[in-house]
Order: C-alpha cells, then structure tokens, then sequence
C-alpha cells in the first residue's frame, strides 16, 4: 500500500497522459509516448538517486515544493518550453512560430519545406552541440565535485582513494573540466563558429554549476550532513537553494532526452507527454519512495553508481557533439543501468558479509554495518 500511495499519482498521471495522446495522435502516438516514457526512466534513473540525496535534507515543506511546483518546471518548463526557447535563441525564430513549425512539420517526414526553410526538427539538431556542451560540462562538475572528494565510503577504492588526495590540491574540478572543455571544442568542432558556439555554451554550464552549488554550499546549514546527529532539514532560504539545485540539474539530466527524443518524433506535444509528464513525474515519484524507504543509507554504494553514470553520460553528451561519435539512446540507458546496477549489487554484498560478522544474539543495525565495512 505504501508503494501504491508514492506511485498512484504518477499512475494517474500516465492514464490521463496515455488518453490525451490516443486523442491527439491515435495508436501511432500511444506507441510513440512509452517509447519515450521509457527513454526518460531509463536516462534518468541516477538522477533520481542524486535527487533523493539532495531531497532527504530538505523540509517536508520543500518535497512538496518539488513534486508540486518542481513538476509544473519540469513538465512545461524543460520538455515544452526550452525546445522552443533553443529555436528562439539559435535561430531567431519565436516561440509561437517555433510551436507553429513544430505542430506543422513538412511532409513525408522531411527537414526542409518545399520553399527550402528548415523545419522544427532540423533546427533544434543544428543546436545540438550548444546543448551538449551546456548540458555535459554541468554533470561533468557534478560527477568531478563527487570523486575528487575525500569520503569515509568508497565504492572503487582503486580509484576513489587516488583521486581524493588528487582533490586536496583545491579547484581541481574546475581545472580538468576547463581541459575537457577545450579539447571537446577544438577536437570536435568543425568550423570556427561551431568551436565558438560549444566553448561559450560550456563555459556558461560551468559557471551555472559554481554558481549554484555555491548557493547550495552558502545556504546550507552546518548539520545538514543528513542523518547526523542534531540533524536539522534545510527550510527557508537553504530549502530555496536546495530546490533551484534540483531545478537545474534536473535540466541537465533533461537535454540529452530532449535531444534525443527528436530521433523518435518532433512533436512537441507527444515529447512533452512522454519525457514529461509521464517520464518526469515518476523520476520524481521514485526519487520521493528512496527517501521514505531510507534506501541511500542501506545501500551505500548507489550514491557512488549514480554519480560514475553521471560521469560517463556527461562524457557521451561531450562527444555527441561531434556527429560521428553520438551514441543511441539505448546504450546511454544502459551503460547507466548497469553501473547503477553494479553498484547496488556491490552495496548487498557489503551488507551480507556486515550482518554474518555480527556476533550472535547481536541485531545488526546500520551503524554496525558501516563500521564493520569501512
């Protein structure tokens, strides 16, 4: 019952998304919103993991704020308005023309209307690599802020170990993604505009990460480690801080199943649906059940996966930039699945060989757990 209560509204939803789109486009547009429903669960599901370890700090007052309000951004907001805001800002082309276009594209599924103007799709394609570049080097800084950290768990300690006595040295996540950033532009790119265009739409992503994780750093209180003693979840202007945090990386994780959703369909409409309003609301419906269920503490290592899945979706949203090197959809899915996958399996291991070293009679909790572990 109690998964039933997390998941009924997104159920719900999805009904009423499902007729909706039988109604606006029949069978072929019922098919066409699952794909894309299973697109966006599949590309998000780190995401929901990073999201349940923002969310488990904050108010109860702020969860609702972001299954409220945080839906209304993600549904409308990044599925539905930003592709149309790209069009505006890469072609000049307003919103109201831009949805004209895109709910009227040319025939037999062509790029070009017959008076030779490009249509919605080939538009929103020709801003691709503007989107990667943005898009990758803020997950790029969020997976680097993770791994350059020192921790108390390590998931690869081969790995973890070295690189946070590497991130002593201070501001090197800046350093490593300002390197990444010039190389995919100079490496990728084919023109002297494009090479523009990526650097600038990176070095905007970067700066966006600092500056809200900086808000983040500032409005957070001293004991919001979560589940700490004298705990207390961040309200007010910490809350704030933290939700806008959400807000954006959830439009980080959102541009390459935008992007990618034009491979299936450029109606905006079914896109919308689809990533949005039946993809979105259960990432968020999942986020909301792996706090209650406490699910980040018993299995420490998922933080770890979902932040190695960032690392390597940001990597091939960098190279995607390049035509050539663009990866299907399906492949990103999964090489985030099965690290993600790894990761809990990695965390059962750990608890099993916890609880055995238990003495008898002795009931295993989670401090004894770690302790054990670490």
């Amino acid at each position: 019952m109690k998964t039933l209560r997390v998941f009924g509204f997104s159920l719900a939803i999805t009904v009423a998304a499902l007729a909706f789109g039988y109604w606006h486009g029949g069978l072929t547009a019922l098919f066409l919103l699952g794909v894309l429903a299973v697109l966006e669960i599949s590309l998000s599901f780190d995401n929901a993991i990073i999201n349940a370890a923002v969310l488990k700090r904050m108010s109860s007052f702020w969860r609702t704020m972001f299954l409220t309000i945080g839906i209304l951004i993600a549904v409308f907001g990044m599925r539905l308005l930003f592709p149309l805001l790209i069009v505006w800002v890469t072609a000049g082309l307003d919103p109201v023309r831009a949805m004209v276009l895109a709910l009227h594209p040319p025939p037999n599924g062509a790029m070009e209307f017959p008076d030779g103007s490009p249509s919605y799709e080939k538009l929103i394609m020709a801003a691709h690599p503007q989107i990667a570049a943005f898009g990758g080097l803020f997950l790029l800084m969020l997976f680097l802020e993770f791994v350059f950290r020192d921790r108390e768990i390590k998931w690869l300690k081969w790995v973890e170990a070295p690189f946070a006595r590497i991130g002593r040295l201070g501001q090197v996540p800046v350093v490593v993604a300002v390197v990444v950033l010039v190389v995919v532009g100079t490496q990728l790119t084919h023109s002297v505009e494009e090479r523009a265009a990526v650097l600038t739409a990176g070095l905007v992503g970067l700066v966006t990460f600092l500056f809200v994780d900086g808000l983040s750093r500032t409005f957070r209180p001293a004991d919001i480690a979560g589940g700490q003693p004298g705990f207390v979840p961040a309200s007010g202007r910490a809350g704030l801080t933290l939700f806008l945090y959400l807000e954006v990386l959830d439009a980080s994780f959102s541009f390459d199943g935008v992007t990618g959703a034009f491979a299936i369909t450029s109606d905006p409409i079914i896109i919308a649906l689809g990533l949005g309003v039946v993809g979105a609301v259960f990432v968020r419906s999942l986020t909301i059940y792996l706090v209650r269920q406490e699910t980040l503490d018993r299995y420490v290592f998922l933080e770890h996966g979902a932040h190695w899945a960032i690392g390597a979706l940001a990597l091939i949203m960098l190279l995607s930039i390049d035509p050539r090197l663009e990866v299907p959809e399906v492949v990103t899915a999964s090489v985030g699945m099965l690290v993600i996958g790894a990761a809990l399996g990695w965390s059962m291991l750990r608890n099993r060989r916890a609880a055995r070293a238990v003495p008898a009679g002795e009931e295993p909790t989670q401090d004894s757990i770690s302790a054990r572990s670490s």
